[in-house]
This record gives structure tokens, C-alpha cells and sequence, in this order.
């Protein structure tokens, strides 16, 4: 069985997305800490030819919280989203398909900021066809103090894992041998290059998968969610 361990983002970058197509279960961290001006709750959209960054505003709470502890900003003005992904890609040939997803992630109405992004990945798998099974770190019987590599492989084998795909940033965090000697299989996910027409500019690699899903069939990115990348 092939596993693979991430924290939860915001509509993240289609490597993202190829990573958990890639295995027989994904789990989604819960109970890790929250990281400030990193990936969770932003990402990067298309605007006027350039990158661009959206993000979901967090209530104000202690920088220890994990992201399970952490809500939504109350007066979260989902409106005001909603139109900037809709004045960025609106003559974007697949915007009426793409935008109903993005209406349904940011209009789920619950202030909690894992439960939302929980719902934001399985949501856009499901739009995307990857039928991966999505599971939280906190459900599993292991000693949750544990941190980095012996976290991942506490968290491998109570699934019963016999593989486990990291996401090509990883690289260095985990030794292949250590792995070997509890019996699982270590690989790295590296997305290729997919390029694209973005209304005839210059072309912006590896923003949110919100750009993919805007300028490209479901078959195109099916076989990009499929092959496009190597495992090392």
C-alpha cells in the first residue's frame, strides 16, 4: 500500500494533486502546528499576466496553535474572493466549470480552518476524478508528540504502509535507510514541467491548481494528474 503525508493547503499547485493521485491513501495533518506565511491558507492566482497571491483570513489566535485550532476570520468576506478568481479568469476557456467548484469550497460555511481545507481537497479531487482516499493524522492510534521523520513513519505503520511518496521538497528531510529498516519503501514525487496558454502571455508556472483547472480539459489534466512527473 503506497501512503503519502501532507499538510492541507488552499487550492495548492497540481503536484500537490499528483501526489495524492499517486497513492492508495493520503493522510491530511491536523494536529501539526499552524506555520505563518506559508502555503496553508494561500496560494497564487493569474492577475493581469502576472502571479498574484489570494489567501483565507485567520481569526487572531496564539502562533503555537495546531491548524485544527485555528478558525476562519469572522467577517471572512467570501464575496470579495470569489470576484477576484472571477475577474482574474473569466474569459478563461473552462471558467463556468472551474468557478462552480470555486463558489462551492468558498462558500462552505464552517469557521474552522482544517475542517474548511479538508473540504477544499476533497472537493477539488472529486471535481478532478481522483478517487484517493483522504484521512487525518489525529484519527490513528500513535504517539502524536512525535515529530518529522519518526512521526511519518509511526504514522506509516499504523496504516500499513509498504511505500511511502513525499512530496520532491522533502528530499532531505527523511534517510531512505531508516525506512528500509521498519519494512516501508521511501520515494520522491517530482512534478514535470506543464505548460500552458494563459490568454496568449508569457507563461507563470506552478501557481494553485485553480489556474490548471481554468485553462485545461479534464482530460488534459487528467493525464498530467497521471504521468507527468517522475519518482525518484
Amino acid at each position: 500500500m503506497k501512503l503519502a503525508i501532507m499538510q492541507p493547503y488552499f487550492f495548492p499547485y497540481i503536484g500537490y494533486f499528483q501526489l495524492i493521485n499517486a497513492v492508495d491513501e493520503f493522510i491530511v495533518y491536523d494536529n501539526i502546528k499552524y506555520t505563518k506565511k506559508g502555503w496553508i491558507n494561500r496560494n497564487r492566482l493569474l492577475q493581469n499576466g502576472k502571479d498574484a497571491m489570494f489567501s483565507l483570513p485567520l481569526q487572531s489566535a496564539s502562533d503555537f496553535l495546531d491548524v485544527r485550532d485555528r478558525e476562519l476570520a469572522p467577517d471572512f468576506p467570501r464575496e470579495k474572493l470569489l470576484n477576484r478568481f472571477k475577474d482574474a479568469y473569466r474569459h478563461a476557456p473552462f471558467f463556468r466549470q472551474t468557478f462552480r467548484l470555486i463558489e462551492e469550497v468558498v462558500l462552505y460555511d464552517h469557521p474552522n480552518l482544517f475542517r474548511f481545507l479538508h473540504h477544499s481537497i476533497a472537493r477539488t479531487c472529486a471535481h478532478l476524478g481522483i478517487a484517493t482516499p483522504l484521512t487525518v493524522s489525529s484519527a490513528f492510534n500513535i504517539d502524536h508528540s512525535l515529530k518529522g521523520q519518526e512521526k511519518v513513519l509511526a504514522l506509516c505503520r499504523a496504516a500499513g504502509a509498504e511505500t511511502y511518496i513525499n512530496a520532491i521538497g522533502g528530499l532531505d528531510l527523511y534517510a531512505k535507510q531508516d525506512f528500509q529498516n521498519q519494512g516501508v519503501g521511501l520515494t520522491f514525487i517530482r512534478p514535470r514541467p506543464f505548460e500552458y496558454m494563459q490568454f496568449g502571455a508569457s507563461f507563470v508556472p506552478w501557481l494553485s491548481i485553480v489556474d490548471v483547472m481554468m485553462f485545461n480539459s479534464p482530460e488534459q489534466i487528467g493525464e498530467c494528474l497521471a504521468s507527468n512527473y517522475d519518482l525518484i
